[in-house]
């Protein structure tokens, strides 16, 4: 499973996001492959499974619907969870 975290311009927020990622799916044992953090402009969908990034990036993205987790606020390790829980199903 490979796992992309999006922002906008900068790559802070993204990188904050992919840590968050790995710890909640290291917290439940979840096998990934790839986690890792890009800005709209740098980013490929190419063998993306999952997509995770803020409500304000989310129209930008040219990815299937079903494949982006959107956050209403990106420091959210709770809100994270809850809805790699609903995708990837654990």
């Amino acid at each position: 499973m490979i796992i992309k975290a999006v922002c906008g311009s900068g790559l802070g927020s993204s990188l904050l996001v992919e840590m968050n990622i790995k710890a909640v799916l290291e917290e439940h044992n979840i096998d990934y492959d790839s986690v890792e953090h890009t800005n709209i402009s740098s980013f490929s969908k190419d063998g993306v499974d999952f997509v995770v990034c803020g409500i304000d990036v989310a129209p930008a993205l040219d990815i299937d619907e079903n494949k982006k987790i959107i956050l209403k606020n990106i420091l959210s390790k709770e809100e994270l969870t809850k809805k790699l829980k609903e995708k990837i199903k654990f």
